[in-house]
């Protein structure tokens, strides 16, 4: 252990002789628990399917000790965990002894309405901080939850009597092969992360390998680089007794130089095993030699197994010692996957379940009770008033009030900008942003914004010369204060608001999606603002389906957007991500085409985000300039934008085309229509400024239909008047399969106009002849329709 950089553990904060023992029976029962309530699930359980319904009893034994510690000894109410995706019945087993699970959810584990599998903020009704099951992405999120936590602190949004919580993530090591792992660091480095605690469950055993056996150096170099505190957990207490008796180093360096597959398949074999390595390999020394023979067969397996990850009082004493600062500290903590089981070491354990003869003997081996295998006190030594007693002390017994709420922000009935001739939504929100930051009101306050490297770009410097950036360490800006001339002024100051993150869109989503729990992480409501490329969101995708899985609230504005950003095309080019706005659950989608529509919906978004019922918002913008309508909105035409769709223009008569686009495609379709009105025919022109809530609500209608209630969807609303032979165009600056779905649901004919290739470099007028946006290609589409048609 890394002892020199810890603190001794204070006497108020040390372990008594009674509390150890109840510790190792609850170590023991959580142990149970979670492999019965795997075995129940696969063995006893009826199956429906005939599937294998799964689970990690291997990867929850080797974590037992440290969750154990942790839970019941050493975390407080204000602390935040995320719990190893595998680890779930361990930590579903410790909130039902807490009181916060119920035996129906664990005995239903991996059951619809039961127990999940990974550990859910949104899906379990135990106490989950942080949902896990992406691998690495609830590790890296406690970074950001804790620089949150230090924001909303130094806003004064969080009452001052309350504590500092430590933001901790349990870890299996074969996670530290996912990249974003290391994006969240760097990026917790540059912002002088605190009060965060990475506990890895080092078993050396990833899903189908042993883990490379350097790879422990090589965590505790990086961290150790980006300012972290490393303390690696190896010996348990019976181990560490051996580097007291003469001889014992050489058996402790015999370990060390164990290869990890060799120990991992020593494990598993057992006393024999270690007998005849240790014997051949330690001949020539009788002092260890003498040590080892004098050991019963268990008596050797159990010490040469005694890794301190698994030894509930090896952990629980450095966790006691790093307690004392708020210094981001990293636990190496050794351990054996399968701790405790039959299935010990084996590479094959992983997704390995024990059967029943060995559940059998294992339950033996505990002294649990026929038909008492859900009881709380089966095969505890320790006295049910003694373990009740102990119970109670956890600030985590039956929830102990961690969920908070705070108050509504207030949206205002219009936000002020500067309007234009022609202007484009991005260049709008940026005026928007930049005006509620003049104001002193409590929606100026609250929000917060967060870009990965392309703050300017994306409109925002307007706001952050106002607002500052944050950081804990004040820092000026050197070109300012050298007179050197620039529209930016990027001082940097606790005070600021604004996050400028590096060029890791992982890290962008994981941010908004800590400071959209602020919550009810912290009890301070926020609006956090997000600003990405557009293309770039399908490379922070994971992440931002991690965020909004958790229910977390934050506005994110996409820009630029399609081929529209003209010359600089090619690779960042969005085709997709109108598919992703639509297919993204808890994630509402806006794409705004005009300056007064794009006021309506940031307005609207910032109070949805904050309703019981909302979600999360996805604004799509673009760069390119288009001329603006000159009219004012009443209520119903704000409706109207924000339920999805409107008519832009409506054929007196009824339509023998209708013209549905989305974006910044409305000149080439006014265009079209001028030229197609020549011909007399009846031409209208739909706006589709949501197309995630048309669909939706479409989808809805139906679902409703089923049960008795006939409601038409707005889409089927809009089309009550058209034509019944009339046929459909659509067109949009992304795939043309966007809106390809409103023609199924209004049973019309439809060609679909939009970008299905690799864009390139160009300007306007070619991009949109090549990829045929232009006026002339809706012509021609509205020609092979009327065609066919007769």
């Amino acid at each position: 252990m890394n002892s020199k950089k810890l603190r001794n553990i204070p006497n108020s904060k040390k372990v008594s002789d009674k509390d150890l023992k109840i510790l190792k029976d609850i170590e023991k029962k959580v142990s149970w628990l979670s492999a019965w309530m795997i075995h129940n699930a696969n063995n006893i359980r009826k199956s429906e399917d005939g599937l294998k319904v799964g689970g990690h009893q291997a990867s929850s034994a080797s974590i037992v000790s440290i969750m154990v510690a942790l839970y019941f000894k050493v975390l407080k109410s204000e602390d935040r965990v995320a719990v190893k995706p595998h680890a779930a019945p361990v930590f579903h087993s410790i909130q039902y002894l807490l009181g916060n699970q119920t035996k129906e959810k664990l005995d239903n584990f991996r059951g619809f309405g039961g127990a999940q599998s990974y550990p859910s903020r949104t899906k379990d009704t135990d106490d989950v901080d942080y949902s896990t099951g992406s691998v690495g992405l609830g590790g890296a999120i406690t970074i950001f939850g804790s620089l949150m936590q230090d924001y909303l602190y130094k806003h004064n949004f969080i009452n001052k009597q309350n504590k500092f919580g430590k933001m901790v993530a349990l870890l299996g090591d074969a996670e530290l092969d996912e990249g974003n792992i290391y994006e969240a660091l760097l990026e917790g480095a540059k912002q002088n992360v605190r009060n965060c605690w990475w506990v890895i469950d080092y078993n050396r055993q990833s899903l189908d390998a042993v883990v490379a056996d350097e790879l422990h150096l090589k965590i505790d170099e990086l961290f150790a680089s980006m300012g972290w505190r490393v303390v690696i957990l190896k010996y348990g207490k019976k181990l560490q007794r051996l580097s007291k008796i003469k001889g014992g180093n050489k058996i402790l360096n015999w370990i060390d130089n164990c290869p990890n597959d060799l120990y991992s398949a020593l494990s598993y074999v057992g006393s024999k095993g270690w007998r005849e390595h240790l014997n051949n390999d330690l001949k020539n020394d009788k002092e260890a030699l003498k040590i080892i023979n004098a050991l019963s067969d268990s008596e050797l397996n159990d010490t040469m197994s005694n890794l301190a990850g698994n030894d509930v009082e090896a952990v629980l004493e450095a966790f006691m010692e790093a307690d004392s600062d708020d210094v981001p500290t990293c636990f190496i903590a050794y351990t054996t996957k399968g701790f405790g089981l039959p299935l010990a070491g084996h590479k094959d354990n992983h997704a390995g379940l024990m059967n029943n003869e060995q559940m059998e003997v294992y339950k033996s081996e505990l002294n649990i009770t026929n038909g008492d295998e859900w009881d709380h006190y089966s095969g505890i030594k320790s006295s049910e008033k003694d373990l009740i007693k102990f119970l109670s002390k956890s600030s985590f017994y039956k929830n102990n009030n961690r969920t908070y709420s705070d108050h509504k922000i207030e949206i205002p009935e219009k936000l002020k900008f500067k309007g234009g001739n022609l202007s484009n939504t991005q260049e709008v929100f940026g005026r928007i942003i930049n005006e509620i930051g003049k104001e002193k009101s409590d929606l100026s306050n609250r929000i917060v914004t967060f870009s990965p490297d392309v703050t300017v770009s994306t409109s925002l410097g307007g706001w952050v010369n106002q607002k500052q950036i944050y950081n804990r360490v004040k820092k000026t800006d050197i070109f300012h204060d050298e007179k050197v001339v620039s529209a930016q002024k990027w001082h940097v100051s606790p005070d600021g608001q604004h996050f400028e993150l590096g060029i890791a869109e992982n890290n962008l989503f994981l941010a908004l999606g800590a400071a959209g729990l602020s919550k009810k992480m912290f009890g301070s409501s926020l609006i956090p603002i997000g600003t990405i490329y557009d293309t770039f969101i399908s490379r922070g995708l994971d992440a931002l389906n991690y965020a909004v899985y958790q229910d977390a609230r934050f506005l994110l504005i996409a820009t630029p957007s399609g081929i529209s950003l003209g010359p600089e095309g090619g690779a960042h080019q969005s085709i997709i991500t109108p598919l992703i706005g639509i297919g993204q659950p808890s994630l509402l989608m806006f794409e705004p085409t005009y300056a007064d529509e794009l006021e309506v919906i940031l307005r609207y978004s910032f109070s949805f985000m904050q309703e019981e019922n909302g979600s999360s918002v996805y604004i799509r913008l673009s760069t390119r300039n288009i001329a603006q309508l000159k009219r004012t909105l009443n209520t119903s035409l704000e409706n109207e934008i924000l339920s999805g769709g409107y008519w832009l223009e409506k054929s007196e008569k009824p339509s023998d085309i209708t013209i549905v686009f989305s974006g910044v495609m409305a000149p080439e379709v006014l265009e079209a229509v001028e030229i197609i009105k020549e011909d007399e025919i009846n031409v209208s022109v739909l706006s589709i400024t949501s197309n995630d809530r048309l669909y939706k609500n479409w989808k809805q209608s139906h679902i409703n239909k089923s049960s008795g209630v006939n409601n038409k969807s707005r889409i089927e609303e809009l089309f009550e008047t058209s034509n019944r032979d009339s046929v459909i165009i659509s067109i949009n600056d992304a795939h043309s399969s966007t809106l390809t779905w409103i023609g199924g649901a209004v049973g019309k004919k439809i060609i679909s106009l939009g970008v299905d290739e690799f864009g390139q470099s160009g300007n306007l007028k070619d991009l949109y002849e090549n990829y045929s946006l232009n006026a002339e290609a809706i012509v021609d589409a509205c020609a092979q329709v009327l065609t066919n048609n007769n």
